[in-house]
């Protein structure tokens, strides 16, 4: 069994490796917006989805009425070679759980265009009351897309000079209109020299020393606390982490489970979605000793949940 399993594990990193390799080319389908395009799709940047010290993110609906994000980055000095690079890079990720870039505009704002965001982002639908709640299947699979889609980042960014940062919460998790879960938050890292490296070994197959591979997985147990909770986190994790514990402590799990689920869930995937989520929380304080393809083998194998 066990070498079947590493067979299994060479096999998919194979794959991958091919498949990074394969889409290493120019990008020539990406289109350029109009900056008053831009201007009228978000309606004057003003349906703000989420803000971070990289940029904000907006909702935008253009003409014909697919609705999209835009992306504006802070980086003001980013020069137009070094942008231009940075839509080529982005632009070869192809995953069904990434945001596909469709798009760019230059001028006063250096600004991104992203594929359809039907349904909003994971945020507002554990928040707002308003929003249709999310079934226990819905959750499960957002868990099981999102670390599918990390598994394949840092295995396409392993050996390349640029490496792709992502961040992982509610607020930038989007959700289509089949509410399939798509990050939106990736970025490709400026400082590639003094970037711990991704690799094979660490982030796929073996432990995940690295810290970036670290910062994920725990991003990942958050996540997955949020899933649960039906709460988001506003202070990385802290506020929701240290809510969780005092309501084990109480032996009280039941009260840490989203209301709006009611008796519809599986308390034995419960438990095991909860177990992850733990180990994935400890990595803030000590190197992890598993990757974020275990937990997303683990995740498929034992919750009984097509994606």
């Amino acid at each position: 069994m066990d070498d079947r399993l590493r067979l299994s594990r060479r096999i998919r990193f194979r794959l991958l490796a091919w498949l990074r390799r394969s889409r290493s080319g120019r990008i020539e389908f990406i289109r350029r917006f109009g900056y008053k395009e831009i201007i009228k799709a978000t309606q004057g940047f003003r349906k703000v989805i989420y803000t971070n010290y990289h940029g904000s993110a907006y909702r935008a609906k253009f003409k014909g009425g697919e609705v999209a994000l835009v992306k504006e980055l802070n980086a003001l000095d980013l020069g137009r070679e070094r942008f231009d690079e940075e839509v080529q890079l982005l632009g070869r990720l192809r995953h069904r759980h990434l945001l596909t870039l469709r798009g760019f505009c230059i001028g006063r704002k250096r600004l991104l265009v992203f594929d359809n965001i039907e349904n909003g982002s994971l945020k507002e639908h554990l928040n707002d009351p308003l929003k249709t709640p999310l079934n226990w299947k819905t959750r499960i699979q957002i868990a099981i897309g999102v670390a599918a889609a990390l598994e394949y980042l840092l295995i396409f960014s392993s050996n390349d000079a640029q490496i792709y940062d992502v961040s992982v919460n509610s607020c930038n998790i989007m959700l289509d209109e089949n509410f399939t879960p798509k990050i939106s938050d990736i970025r490709v890292n400026r400082h590639p020299k003094n970037h711990p490296k991704a690799t094979h070994d660490s982030c796929s197959e073996g432990s995940c020393a690295d810290e970036e591979c670290g910062n994920v997985i725990f991003q990942l147990g958050v996540l997955m606390l949020e899933l649960i909770t039906g709460q988001s986190s506003d202070r990385q994790g802290k506020d929701l982490i240290e809510w969780v514990q005092d309501s084990c402590i109480a032996n009280s799990i039941d009260k840490m489970i989203d209301p709006d689920l009611g008796n519809n869930y599986s308390s034995r995937e419960l438990q095991k979605v909860l177990a992850v989520a733990r180990l994935c929380i400890k990595t803030r304080y000590e190197p992890p000793s598993f990757s974020i393809t275990h937990v997303y083998r683990y995740l498929q194998k034992k919750i009984d949940v097509a994606t």
